[in-house]
């Protein structure tokens, strides 16, 4: 983006530029990256507004953003400061809406949070054709706090603006345009038309002030938005708040619902739910994080995939590479396996095409990327090769000695396993350094999160290319070490054991699911494990009992599989299923339980609801910490992504290990030994020193 400057009326602060253009004033905001209002912008656009005002030669003020954008919003790191030391958003917005020569907002890249609120409190907006607008405040549990809940409302009607503002997606600038957001659209370059607009508008007298518009809304209209909550933001705090105050736009002059949006703010701000959410906010940043790998670490190009195994894993796996655009070979053992395969691909595209996300010519060009076949052999020419097939040692073991043979030199070869040791698989083939672990989640093509399962002798280069490939094909990477079930599924092995335990005990499934709902979780274990398949438990319960030379285990919950019970895919498991997805507690698992706890002499007793919850919950954090100890998992942060995007724990929670540090860690040790639990030695360790998992992190990064 050009920006012309006279030498002689040219000026700086620390991070806002100014210059002249005949009687327009341009502040050029450079706060790289994403011109976050971080503290020293309020600053230097107050300078910039001061010059404007000594000046009677300057008639209008444009304010743009250097770089790649206008402003991304506040920047989230100062959320937690001291309010004085905090910059002053509101403080410059308020002297913007007063500012008596015309303001301009050229926006380009993005203006989302406060960057938007910048902009609505200017007289006029002048954008790219490619710029996005929008309030994403409440992706950080919080809401728009500086005047967006009253002035959005004002300019694109009540409900547009709620679903902006609840969704938190932005708009592109023809939309914006069209809502009467966006004054004007710049042909050409930016700064140019931007001063031409300021030029054109510079006498203009009343000036337009958001502030002094009216907005309309039915009571029927805010009853509804209410009654949406329930299902799109369930037991958080800021979307009701944000309704709320969207309706004093309606009712309200505009300084009384400015002063409410500022207690609101603060109210959603400092709530658990909020930190919750700047935790796995920065944690998925973090997590991209790998001790010895950097911007030097080599990495290879991937710009053709081989799948083995057509299945529901394989298809969504190589639904992915698909999307972005890269060839997928994909091979399987029988062509009427490979046919259903093809065709469940298909078939998934096209739905999605007549939901209007893609086009039938999207669904057909994705379709030629990909070849079948039958022979391995046709893998010969692939950068990356995954291998996703049945969770069996002995057959992992047997496709890596043959993709030994075929694969070329440098290919990444991988296992979707989700249990199995990655350095058993790794030890059949000559180049282990080339063999890493790919832990895709169900269903592979909508699932973000990726588990990176680095073995013994994967290489610097196979891992950041891996790491590099999850964000290309729109996953969130996390890496991890080799154990039995690495840090997701070793965890939740734990998790439903407490389940099953809670049932032995006297718990109804329904109750135990309905325990872990109200922590924000759509599935409780049991229902999990129904949509899984039950078979797939038991099968890893037969496999590790024979690994460790013990007896065939006999649980409840293996009496219920030998009845053919297999969950959803049966339409019978722990629950019946008799529409084919809705679980309805089931007489047949009621008598299998009791039968069993008969035979066992379990005595059944009352279990609350909280002691539910807390040991579900508790079981997952007293492994977390353990994994954290072996350095199986680089950090708690980590542990969370993973919980939160790859087995639904509420964004809004944080994760298990931030959850735990809100409760305090001294009470999860005391509830886990209330319990008959060992606590993790690490566990017991930070509750002992009154630290977090947090500042575990924080010590471990500094180290």
């Amino acid at each position: 983006m050009s920006q012309a400057q006279s030498p002689s009326s040219s000026g700086s602060s620390a991070l806002v530029d100014t210059s002249r253009q005949g009687n327009v004033l341009v502040l050029t905001i450079n706060n790289p990256p994403v011109n976050a209002f971080s503290p020293g912008v309020p600053e230097g656009l107050h300078a910039g507004l001061d010059m404007a005002e000594a000046d009677e030669g300057i008639q209008a003020v444009v304010i743009i953003g250097g770089g790649r954008t206008f402003i991304a919003g506040a920047d989230i790191k100062t959320f937690d400061m001291p309010r004085e030391q905090a910059p002053d958003l509101r403080g410059f917005i308020t002297r913007l809406d007063a500012f008596s020569k015309p303001t301009v907002a050229a926006i380009h890249g993005t203006a989302l949070g406060g960057g938007l609120e910048v902009a609505l409190a200017c007289n006029y907006r002048v954008a790219t054709p490619d710029a996005q607008l929008g309030l994403p405040e409440v992706k950080l549990g919080v809401l728009p706090g500086a005047g967006g809940t009253q002035r959005l409302p004002r300019v694109v009607g009540v409900q547009k603006a709620l679903e902006m503002m609840l969704s938190g997606n932005p708009v592109r600038a023809a939309e914006a345009e069209a809502l009467g957001l966006v004054d004007e659209l710049a042909d050409g370059d930016l700064l140019t038309a931007a001063v031409a607009y300021a030029e054109a508008v510079a006498m203009a007298r009343p000036l337009p002030r958001i502030s002094e518009r009216a907005a309309e809304g039915s009571a029927e209209l805010f009853a509804a938005a209410r009654a949406g909550l329930g299902k799109t933001h369930k037991g958080q705090l800021a979307p009701g708040l944000i309704v709320d105050l969207a309706e004093m736009a309606t009712q309200k002059p505009f300084q009384e619902g400015w002063d409410a949006e500022a207690a609101l703010f603060m109210q959603a701000k400092d709530s658990p739910q909020s930190r919750g959410l700047r935790h796995i906010f920065f944690a998925e940043r973090e997590a991209g994080k790998i001790p010895g790998l950097g911007k030097t670490t080599p990495q290879l190009e991937i710009r053709s995939a081989g799948i083995i195994g057509a299945g529901t894993m394989g298809g969504g796996i190589a639904m992915n590479f698909l999307n972005v655009g890269i060839p997928v070979t994909i091979v399987e053992t029988a062509q009427d396996a490979l046919d259903r395969g093809l065709g469940v691909i298909r078939k998934n595209y096209e739905n999605t095409a007549k939901k209007g996300r893609m086009s039938m010519d999207d669904v057909e060009k994705r379709m030629a990327l990909l070849t079948p076949t039958l022979s391995m052999d046709d893998l010969k020419d692939a950068d990356i090769i995954i291998e996703a097939v049945y969770e069996n040692m002995d057959v992992k073991k047997e496709i890596f000695t043959r993709l030994d043979a075929v694969a070329k030199p440098g290919a990444i070869l991988a296992s979707n396993t989700s249990t199995l040791d990655v350095n058993e698989i790794a030890s059949v083939t000559k180049r282990p350094e080339s063999v890493i672990g790919l832990h895709f989640f169900s269903p592979a093509n909508v699932m973000k999160l990726l588990e990176i399962v680095r073995a013994d002798k994967t290489s610097d280069t196979v891992l950041a290319t891996s790491m590099a490939l999850a964000k290309k094909i729109r996953k969130v990477g996390v890496v991890v070490g080799v154990c039995d079930g690495f840090v997701g599924n070793r965890m939740i092995h734990h998790y439903g054991d407490e389940a099953r335990k809670l049932v032995e005990e006297g718990a109804k499934p329904q109750d135990v699911d309905a325990a872990m709902h109200t922590l924000g979780l759509p599935m409780g274990p049991f229902e999990m494990s129904d949509m899984a398949g039950l078979d797939v438990g038991y099968l890893i319960r037969q496999h590790q009992a024979k690994v460790a030379g013990q007896p065939k285990p006999d649980g409840w919950l293996d009496r219920i599989v030998e009845q053919g019970r297999k969950g959803q895919k049966t339409q019978a498991g722990i629950y019946d299923y008799p529409d084919g997805r809705k679980p309805v507690p089931s007489a047949a698992t009621d008598e299998v339980l009791n039968t069993y706890r008969s035979e066992k002499g379990l005595q059944s007793r009352e279990i609350s609801q909280e002691e539910a919850t807390k040991r579900l919950t508790y079981s997952l954090v007293n492994e977390g910490a353990q994994i954290l100890d072996e350095g199986i998992a680089q950090r708690a942060g980590d542990i969370d992504v993973i919980y939160i995007y790859g087995y639904g724990f509420p964004a809004y929670r944080g994760g298990p290990m931030q959850y735990a540090d809100e409760q305090g860690l001294s009470s999860v040790v005391a509830d886990l030994e209330n319990y008959g639990h060992t606590p993790a030695p690490l566990l017991k360790k930070l509750a002992q020193e009154g630290k977090t998992f947090a500042d575990w992190d924080k010590e471990k990064a500094r180290a």
